[in-house]
């Protein structure tokens, strides 16, 4: 047992005020002004992208979103934390990653409307498209960040997922893999205290970030609602993994104030008290009282932002609206890196079955 409590890692409490950490604080010494403003401006963005994704699925027009209301923080804190060749491996709630990897607001519903088999080109961002296989992308990551070492490329890799993927063997098998062979992968939990339905108290009996430990991986919790604190940890962990110092697991305590998906009702599980307790945490809201006390904000400033919200949330809307339907031939385009006999074969049948409907 440790000799003292550890909490998690905090930079702005949530009236705005900083906290002076003398071992995190020096990590974003860089985040100036502008800076600052820019973190803010990305959450907003981010919030605007969920809220009118939701709105579109709410009016038919999206099969599926996984909103992401509540976890800005530790999405655009870790995102502004990587460098460009770093590669992402997302699960299905990491819009707001996406877009500050430069995923055009075009592309973020492709899947979700049913259009395409993916949203964006993963090679033209570094970044995974959402996958709604629990936990996989964890041994994913693992595998692309180990080949990087063998090849002698100073890269790192991030792997997300909620604190339900922890209770998945492909999380306890890529936390395996990646200790034994000093992988440089950095494992970020947002630990939004929801799996659908089951609380994370049925996950894990300690914290989540402890049971990297037991793989000899080093793990920090941190205010996942504390852009600043989700900026440091991140960066400590990625550079940690580019120097070969091997993997890290980092804890981000959020909560997710909307629905696991649009299919899901939160009401029938949580009470109105626990989410009230977690709005008076907003992550956007702290960010802006930093600014706030910091004088960096100003009636130009928010405009600015909010024209920029909007500007999104039209691109996004717009391309949703007027997406075409795919041809039934693309069902089976990259399904291979390489042509493939019985693919070929499956196409040429499903053709003339087509045919034979009258299609």
């Amino acid at each position: 047992m440790p000799d003292k409590n550890t909490y998690p890692v905090q930079l702005i409490q949530p009236d705005g005020q900083r906290v002076h950490d003398r071992v995190h604080a020096p990590l974003i010494a860089d985040i100036d002004g502008p800076r600052l403003r820019a973190l803010y401006a990305d959450m907003v963005v981010a919030r605007r992208i969920d809220t009118e994704a939701t709105a579109l699925q709410r009016q038919g027009q999206l099969g599926l979103w996984p909103p992401l209301l509540g976890q800005e923080a530790a999405q655009i804190g870790s995102a502004h934390a990587l460098e460009s060749d770093d590669y992402v491996f997302c699960s299905y709630r990491e819009a707001g990653v996406a877009y500050c990897r430069g995923v055009a607001p075009e592309d973020l519903t492709r899947l979700w409307r049913g259009a395409a088999h993916s949203c964006w080109d993963a090679d033209q961002v570094n970044m995974t498209n959402p996958a709604i296989v629990v936990g996989a992308q964890g041994l994913h990551a693992t595998g692309y960040a180990y080949a990087a070492h063998l090849e002698g490329a100073e890269i790192a890799t991030i792997a997300y997922f909620g604190d339900g993927a922890t209770s998945q063997g492909d999380i306890a098998e890529a936390l395996g893999f990646a200790a034994t062979w000093s992988a440089p992968v950095v494992f970020f939990c947002q630990n939004n205290h929801w799996a659908i339905s089951a609380p994370v108290r049925v996950q894990s009996a300690t914290p989540i970030a402890n049971r990297a430990l037991g793989y000899g991986i080093p793990g920090v919790q941190v205010d996942g609602n504390d852009a600043l604190a989700v900026l440091a940890v991140t960066r400590q962990a990625l550079r940690h993994a580019r120097a070969g110092g091997g993997p890290s697991f980092v804890e981000a305590i959020t909560y997710r104030m909307g629905p696991h998906t649009t299919a899901d009702d939160p009401t029938r599980y949580r009470t109105a008290a626990e989410l009230e307790l977690w709005q008076r945490r907003d992550p956007i809201d702290r960010m802006r009282r930093l600014l706030e006390r910091e004088d960096l904000w100003d009636s130009d400033f928010e405009a600015t932002v909010a024209a920029r919200a909007d500007d999104v949330a039209a691109r996004l809307r717009t391309a949703t609206l007027t997406m075409p339907d795919p041809d039934p031939d693309q069902l089976f385009d990259h399904v291979y890196a390489t042509p493939h006999r019985l693919i070929e074969e499956e196409r040429r049948e499903y053709a003339a079955y087509l045919e034979g409907v009258g299609r």
